[in-house]
């Protein structure tokens, strides 16, 4: 007991309060942007009054100017005040990578709460349905003659399969029979138009997956010469913008080109057998109809979901797809809050709802999407393609959501990930297609390894945990 004399801030020292969550204030923003983790990935963190951080990550290939235009309506607010600081924020966000500034911000909120009063992120979603997070991992070859066959994409699938995955990925679509003559029907020249745009963005800034990627991408991040740099940005914009949306493409898939795509799936089947799930992905800017045709070849080969197959606002699209095949139809990593996806589930337009926490507005409303989901007998399943942040925080909702299925892994192949942060938890942290979620206050990540981080910095944007003091005062009339 202390001695009655003793001073309210004495008998403090004897008890772990872990902090003084009313009085908690944030104090300050800040980022990191890397290259290759497995994408451009932009980790932030959120500082508060009384030393704790709070780690956010702004969705991967996507801005910080999307979570830096928040900061000053954050300044001096109790980070504790999850839900009444994103209701101030959310109108600031939107769909795709336009979600990534709100939800960065939500993420680290939670982070810091469960570390102010030193409980898991879980537990303050209501606790756990499950002790791990099942991780599905997804694999990417580069759509080339030499490297496309279905074997080779069996190999490279079998090979997680021997790492202890229980769930399975691969993109398969029309990319695979851009060089085969009478495959695809499209207005005589338009391909050949795409094509050139592809190529001319990929060969200025190849994708991250091409071969020697990473050394091509670090040259082009490390020039200034502006010309070239407009040149880039200038081919990327044309790549993206000059492709339609799904419906207006016209692209049709002829009967070889089916016959290819089946035998591709076929010859994967061959390699990794039937037991495993195995979803399909990036199919290609093709309208409902050729999905469809698509599909029906498709589902002998016990295929475990379709993602993204057309554009997400279309409902009554989504509804004539689901009716048409008995393969599960996934979407919603482009989805922002979790009333935008009631249009599809009211529909009956999808069987697996996916939210991306990177864009679906954070923590709390990924969740929501999953409940949401769930009364509609629809499961979930998570993207997830950036940093161990991103992976915890889905893995936290993960285990906190009864119809979640599996979390997404894009970066099985890239071997520095781990080390990006520092934890006590169970190390890999995707040990045999597993994260065990363990009893940790916030997300379990004690810090950020700056060391591993330079190494992998962005050249375009080389200073990590700068200042961003210039947008402490941004303000508009933000109420309507």
């Amino acid at each position: 007991m202390p001695h009655k004399d003793d001073s309210h801030e004495e008998t403090l020292a004897h008890v772990n309060t872990y902090s003084r969550p009313s009085e908690l204030k944030i104090t300050d923003m800040r980022f990191a942007q890397l290259e290759g983790a497995p994408y451009a990935c932009i980790m932030m963190k959120l500082y508060t009054n009384q030393g704790i951080v709070g780690f956010g990550e702004v969705r991967d290939m996507a801005s910080k100017t999307y979570a830096l235009m928040l900061k000053g309506r954050l300044l001096g607010e109790n980070p504790c005040n999850i839900d009444k600081l994103f209701r101030r924020i959310k109108q600031f966000g939107g769909q795709g990578r336009q979600g990534g500034g709100v939800s960065a911000v939500e993420i680290a909120l939670w982070d810091i709460a469960g570390k102010a009063y030193g409980i898991p992120v879980y537990q303050m979603l209501g606790g756990k349905f499950r002790d791990k997070m099942r991780i599905y991992c997804d694999t990417d070859i580069e759509f080339n003659r030499e490297r496309s066959a279905g074997e080779n994409m069996g190999d490279a699938l079998k090979k997680r399969l021997e790492r202890g995955y229980t769930i399975l990925k691969m993109d398969m679509g029309i990319g695979l029979l851009r060089d085969i003559p009478g495959a695809l029907s499209a207005p005589l020249g338009w391909l050949d138009e795409q094509r050139v745009l592809g190529e001319r963005s990929r060969k200025l800034y190849p994708t991250p997956w091409a071969d020697n990627a990473a050394e091509e991408r670090k040259k082009v991040r490390a020039t200034k010469d502006i010309d070239q740099l407009m040149e880039i940005f200038k081919a990327r914009n044309d790549f993206i913008y000059h492709s339609p949306k799904h419906p207006f493409t016209g692209i049709q898939i002829t009967e070889k080109g089916l016959d290819y795509l089946e035998n591709y799936v076929a010859d994967v089947r061959a390699v990794i057998g039937y037991d495993v799930p195995l979803a399909t992905d990036h199919h290609g800017t093709i309208g409902v109809d050729e999905i469809i045709r698509l599909a029906r070849r498709l589902e002998k080969y016990n295929i475990a979901w379709l993602e993204d197959p057309i554009s997400v606002q279309y409902p009554e699209q989504w509804r004539k797809l689901t009716s048409s095949t008995t393969i599960p139809i996934c979407t919603g990593e482009n989805i922002y809050l979790a009333e935008n996806f009631e249009p599809l589930l009211n529909v009956g337009g999808i069987t697996v709802a996916h939210p991306d926490p990177l864009t679906a507005g954070g923590i709390l409303e990924s969740k929501k999407i999953g409940d949401l989901a769930q009364r509609y007998g629809v499961r979930m399943a998570l993207h997830q393609a950036a940093t161990p942040v991103h992976a915890m925080a889905a893995a936290h909702i993960g285990v906190a959501t009864e119809n979640c299925w599996a979390c997404e892994f894009h970066a099985n192949d890239v071997p520095w990930w781990d080390d990006l942060v520092i934890h006590k938890m169970h190390k890999p942290l995707v040990d045999r297609g597993f994260i065990d979620v363990p009893d940790l206050p916030g997300l379990g990540i004690d810090d950020l390894n700056d060391e591993v981080i330079r190494e992998h910095v962005s050249s375009w944007d080389p200073d990590i945990w700068a200042p961003t003091d210039e947008w402490n005062f941004e303000f508009c009339s933000d109420g309507f």
